[in-house]
C-alpha cells in the first residue's frame, strides 16, 4: 500500500468524520424520537424497554458478524450496504406501527449500526499513529458527541407524530455515505482478527469486566427509557430533548479533566467516586428532589458527567493491565461485555417504573452504580499488588468500537 503522507491523512480523517457525525446526528435524532413515539403510541414501559433491548442485541449479533463482512467486501462497500439497510429500517417505522415489526426494524438497526461503528472506528485507527491517535479519536468523541445532542435537539422540529422525523433521520443516515464515496481516499488496512477467550477476560480485569458490563445495564437502560421518564414527569418533546442533550453535554465536558486524574491515580478509585456519585444524582433525580425545569436539566448535565466516562474508565484500567499484543482482544470483549449489559438493561430498569413510577428508572441506575462502586472498592482491597504506574494514557471512547471477534469456543 501506498505510504499516506500528512496531506492524505488528514484529509482521510476529515472525510470519516463527516461520515461519523451524520451517522451520529441521525442516529441521536433517533433513540430520542422513537420512545416518544412509542408512548405517543400507546405502548407501555416494559413494550419500549424491550424495543431498546432488541436495539442492543442486535447491536450485539453486529459485532460479531461485522468483522467477516468487513473482510469479505472491504470497508467502502460495507459502509454503503449497510447505510442503505438502515434507511431503509427508519423510513420503514411509520409505515407499519406494529410492536413486533418495530422490534424486528431494531435488531436489523442495531446490527447495521454496530457494523457501521466498526467502520469508521477502524479506518480512523488506521488514518492514525501512536503519535497523534490519541488526539484523534478524542476529536471523533467530541465530534459524535455535539452531533449527537445537535440530532437530540432536532425532534422539537415537527410533530412526533407525523413521518416527518422519521424521514429526517433517513436523510441524515442516507447522506453520511457522501462524504466516502465521493471523496478520494486511501483504504485501509484489513482490521485485525482475533479469538477471545471470555473465561480468562474476568482475571485480566474484574472490575473493567464488571464495570463494563454494569454501565451497559444503565446506559442501555437511560438511552432506551430516559425519553419515558420525561414523558411520564410531564415533560414536552422540547424539554425531553433538552433533558437527553444535557446528559450528553456533561459527559462531554468532563471527559478530559476526569481522564487526567485517573492517569494520576488507581483508576478504580476514579470508578468508584463516579459511580458513587451517579448512584447519588441518580437518587436525587428519581426521587423528585430537585424541581421541573432548569434544575432538572442541571442535574442531568451532572448525572451524566458522572456516568459517561465510566465506560472509558474501565476499558483504560483493563488496558493498563495487559500487554499490546493483548489489548485489541481485551477491548473487544469489554465491548461485548456492554452489550449484553445493555441488552438486559432497559428490561430489569422496566420492572423499576412499572406502577406510574417513571422515576424508578433513575432509581434503578442508582442500585446498580452503587453496586459497581462497591465492586471496585472491594477490588481495591483484596488487590494491592497489581501495578499502578506503567499506564496507556486515558482517551475518552464509547461503547463503540472497532474491534470485535468471535468468541472463543475452544
Amino acid at each position: 500500500m501506498k505510504k499516506l503522507t500528512s496531506a492524505s491523512t488528514l484529509g482521510s480523517v476529515i472525510t470519516i468524520l463527516a461520515c461519523a457525525a451524520l451517522l451520529f446526528a441521525g442516529n441521536g435524532l433517533f433513540q430520542t424520537l422513537l420512545p416518544i413515539r412509542a408512548g405517543q403510541e400507546g405502548y407501555s414501559t416494559s413494550l419500549i424497554a424491550l424495543l431498546g433491548a432488541a436495539y442492543f442485541g442486535g447491536f450485539a449479533v453486529g459485532c460479531f458478524i461485522g468483522p467477516g463482512i468487513i473482510m469479505s467486501v472491504g470497508h467502502v462497500r460495507a459502509f454503503a450496504g449497510l447505510t442503505a439497510v438502515l434507511t431503509v429500517t427508519f423510513l420503514a417505522f411509520p409505515i407499519y406501527v406494529d410492536p413486533m415489526f418495530w422490534g424486528g426494524l431494531r435488531v436489523i438497526g442495531g446490527a447495521c449500526l454496530a457494523v457501521l461503528y466498526i467502520v469508521v472506528e477502524s479506518w480512523l485507527n488506521d488514518s492514525s499513529s501512536n503519535a497523534n491517535r490519541g488526539r484523534i479519536l478524542s476529536t471523533y468523541i467530541i465530534v459524535t458527541n455535539v452531533v449527537t445532542m445537535a440530532g437530540q435537539l432536532l425532534v422539537t422540529s415537527y410533530d412526533t407524530q407525523a413521518p416527518t422525523l422519521f424521514t429526517i433521520v433517513a436523510m441524515l443516515i442516507c447522506l453520511s455515505i457522501v462524504p466516502l464515496s465521493l471523496t478520494p481516499t486511501m483504504t485501509p488496512t484489513p482490521i485485525p482478527s482475533a479469538r477471545l477467550n471470555l473465561p480468562n477476560l474476568y482475571k485480566v480485569s474484574p472490575v473493567g469486566v464488571v464495570g463494563c458490563l454494569l454501565t451497559g445495564f444503565v446506559e442501555g437502560a437511560f438511552w432506551s427509557l430516559g425519553p419515558v421518564f420525561a414523558f411520564g414527569r410531564g415533560m414536552t418533546a422540547a424539554d425531553i430533548a433538552i433533558l437527553m442533550a444535557a446528559f450528553v453535554f456533561g459527559g462531554t465536558l468532563s471527559q478530559w479533566p476526569l481522564g487526567w486524574v485517573s492517569d494520576k491515580i488507581d483508576r478504580r478509585i476514579v470508578i468508584a467516586v463516579l459511580s458513587f456519585g451517579t448512584g447519588i444524582t441518580g437518587l436525587t433525580i428519581g426521587l423528585g428532589i430537585v424541581p421541573s425545569g432548569p434544575a432538572t436539566f442541571v442535574m442531568a448535565a451532572l448525572h451524566g458527567a458522572l456516568m459517561i466516562p465510566i465506560y472509558a474508565m474501565c476499558i483504560s484500567h483493563a488496558n493498563d493491565n495487559v500487554d499490546n499484543s493483548r489489548m485489541v482482544e481485551t477491548s473487544g470483549g469489554l465491548l461485548l461485555s456492554f452489550a449484553v449489559g445493555a441488552t438486559i438493561g432497559p428490561l430489569a430498569a422496566s420492572m423499576f417504573m412499572g406502577g406510574d413510577r417513571p422515576g424508578g428508572l433513575f432509581v434503578f441506575i442508582g442500585v446498580v452504580l452503587f453496586s459497581l462502586g462497591l465492586f471496585a472498592v472491594y477490588r481495591l482491597i483484596v488487590d494491592t499488588k497489581r501495578n499502578r504506574i506503567a499506564k496507556s494514557h486515558f482517551v475518552p471512547t464509547s461503547a463503540a468500537s472497532p474491534s470485535v471477534f468471535p468468541a472463543d469456543t475452544d
